[in-house]
């Protein structure tokens, strides 16, 4: 890594990013500070990064700073990154130091990327499934969870990457081989400023050699279209044209490699099912064709894949009503294709909007509603589009309510064939650690509750 040898680079964040940018920086011999607003978070990196300077709360670069490495959620505004950028220095993310990384082996690893408003770890992980069912050396890593920088010296020889929109705003020259944008719908918006701005930055994905994305959401199509790939390839949950996936007679079809209509599985092999996941299981198929896989790889990883949680996951049936927890819903877009999933709902919803809108949601699945319960920081803004769009479905607005009374409500609320769905709409730090802390607490009531599935 001779780029980084005696450099002076500056890390801003503590967190999980931060410390393998840290520890990558030191193995390329960089000289490596690292600040973040939180004393206790760096206290904790004391130990684990030896020969790492550690300055709490820094607002300007230290003298002498080459390149500033930043973690993903750090704005471009915050007053460290502003005057960083004032000062003529550059600012990366952690993914763009791994793709700067891995330009230097000699044999780099092929990058296959996933982006979108939703779907992006589900389609990951499908992705992997499926190379490692063809028997490749791939591992998820990104905004799933493990570094991208952990991943590439780790020596693996295929990376599949899922990528935040705010990953990809830090990344201005990577360039996967192969990247899908799965869809895009209003979100971060709070971060980005403009719905153009978010959908700029998910471009980014679809600028290597072959660009994947979800031709049902005009929006994705038109940014393929435009796309300066060699290669465009469509997915859709229609019959597939040519160079495109799609559906046809119940079957997964390739009309994009190999063999016209060359058939991959049955959408009833696919898991999680519905729209939502068939759609994931093409983006996956796409990405991993475009790497070379057969057809029965695809269909091997795709029935090999497990559903991650909080994604659609049945709890439990008692009465003839069922209760989903889908807390990963987190934004809008996702919240209405968990809605469609099901003929009639119960809907549990709430929390941090960020500057989304919910009234297309609510237009498009009011229809469904058997009621709605709400909670969380942004319960009045969703509880006065129901009022507009659908004002004769039963609405409990919960302002100093609990999860557990939250599914009290809805559990009264429901009859026999009803769902009640965990569908936040919203992200979850108003009330919860994360999206998961909030999915285990739904659960737990509902388990008290009625007990196990049937």
């Amino acid at each position: 890594m001779g780029f980084l040898a005696g450099r002076h680079v500056l890390v801003a964040g503590a967190g999980v990013t931060g410390r393998s940018a840290a520890e990558a920086l030191l193995a390329a011999d960089a000289v490596v500070t690292v600040t973040d607003g939180s004393a206790d978070r760096l206290a904790a990196l004391e130990q684990l990064l030896p020969g790492v300077t550690l300055t709490p709360g820094l607002v300007t670069p230290p003298e002498g700073t080459d390149l500033v490495v930043t973690s993903p959620g750090w704005r471009p505004s915050s007053p460290l990154l502003a005057a960083a950028s004032a000062a003529g220095i550059e600012v990366i993310g952690e993914v763009e130091l791994a793709w700067r990384m891995g330009l230097e082996l000699a044999d780099p690893p092929t990058w296959l990327a996933v982006t979108g408003t939703n779907g992006k770890t589900t389609t990951v992980g499908m992705l992997e499934s499926i190379l490692r069912a063809a028997g490749i050396d791939a591992v998820a890593c990104g905004n799933v969870g493990l570094p991208v920088v952990d991943a590439l010296l780790a020596g693996r020889r295929v990376l599949a990457v899922e990528l935040s929109s705010f990953q990809l705003h830090w990344s201005p020259s990577v360039r996967p081989f192969a990247g899908v944008l799965l869809n895009l719908a209003e979100d971060h918006l709070d971060w980005h400023g403009t719905f153009e701005a978010y959908a700029s930055a998910k471009a980014g994905v679809l600028t290597g050699e072959v660009a994947v994305g979800g031709v049902d959401d005009p929006v994705v199509a038109d940014l393929l279209a435009a796309s300066p790939a060699a290669a465009h390839v469509g997915f859709t949950l229609g019959s597939p044209e040519e160079g495109q996936l799609g559906v046809h007679d119940g079957q997964l079809v390739d009309r994009a490699f190999g063999p016209s209509d060359e058939v991959l599985l049955p959408v009833a092999d696919v898991h999680p099912g519905g729209p939502p996941g068939v759609a994931d299981a093409l983006a996956a198929a796409a990405l991993a064709r475009a790497h070379g896989v057969s057809a029965a790889a695809v269909a091997q990883g795709l029935r090999d894949f497990t559903p991650g949680a909080h994604r659609a996951v049945l709890v439990a049936t008692a009465d003839g009503v069922s209760y989903v927890n889908d807390s990963k819903a987190t934004n809008p877009h996702a919240a209405a294709a968990s809605l469609r999933s099901h003929e009639s709902v119960v809907w549990v919803a709430g929390g941090l909007l960020k500057g989304a809108s919910v009234d297309e949601l609510v237009r498009s699945e009011g229809h469904r509603l058997r009621g709605a319960v709400l909670i969380g920081a942004d319960r009045s803004v969703i509880a006065s589009a129901l009022a507009r769009h659908v004002p004769s479905v039963p609405v409990v607005v919960l302002d100093e309510g609990s999860m557990a009374d939250a599914v009290r409500e809805a559990r009264s609320m429901a009859k026999p064939g009803d769902a009640v769905v965990l569908a936040p709409a919203a992200a979850s730090m108003d009330m919860f650690t994360d999206y998961a802390h909030r999915g285990q607490a739904f659960t737990d009531v509902v388990l008290e509750l009625v007990g196990q599935a049937e």
